[in-house]
């Protein structure tokens, strides 16, 4: 269940039959340019119950406000340039206490269902990608390393999502 902080990622980390309706985990950052309910928040960060009344989603589907990191305020992306989707991926706790990817390390986490997706890494202001963990990147402020705020396989290498829930808008 979501939320619950004991779930164990799925072999690729989601689900993938959710379309649009209309801190430092120890990798390197870099610096570019270019119906149903929200799942409950992590402690410190406000849910998000509905992104298109919030003013968050425009009527072209896009982000309609900058999305900031939570902790430092960093750009992360620019309004107009990323996509609104629904899709369930496993996003470990922002306050991990065990190294990812390390044998019997118990990940705790959330499965979240709200993102923001871009098909660019470059479309991106400021952002920042873990060491491969199964396969998997997570994404984190450049800034202040704070995550995982997102999510990127690298089977595919054209799609990036950030968690709704993990950042804010301005």
């Amino acid at each position: 269940p979501a939320g619950n902080g004991h779930a164990p990622p799925p072999p690729s980390g989601l689900r993938d039959d959710m379309e649009p309706a209309g801190s430092s985990l120890g990798g390197t950052a870099l610096q570019l340019s270019g119906d149903r309910a929200a799942p409950p928040a992590e402690e410190g960060l406000s849910p998000i119950t509905d992104p298109c009344s919030a003013g968050l989603v425009s009527a072209s589907g896009t982000n309609g406000k900058a999305v900031v990191c939570e902790r430092c305020g960093s750009r992360v992306l620019s309004p107009g340039t990323a996509r609104y989707r629904r899709r369930e991926l496993f996003l470990p706790s922002m306050r991990q206490k065990v190294a990812l990817g390390t044998e019997g390390s118990a990940v705790t986490g959330d499965m979240l269902q709200e993102h923001w997706f871009v098909d660019d890494m470059y479309t991106f202001e400021n952002i920042g990608f873990t060491k491969n963990v199964n396969n998997i990147k997570y994404l984190v402020c450049a800034d202040c390393e704070i995550g995982p705020i997102g999510w990127h396989s690298l089977d595919d290498k054209k799609s990036f999502y950030i968690a709704l829930d993990r950042v804010q808008h301005e």
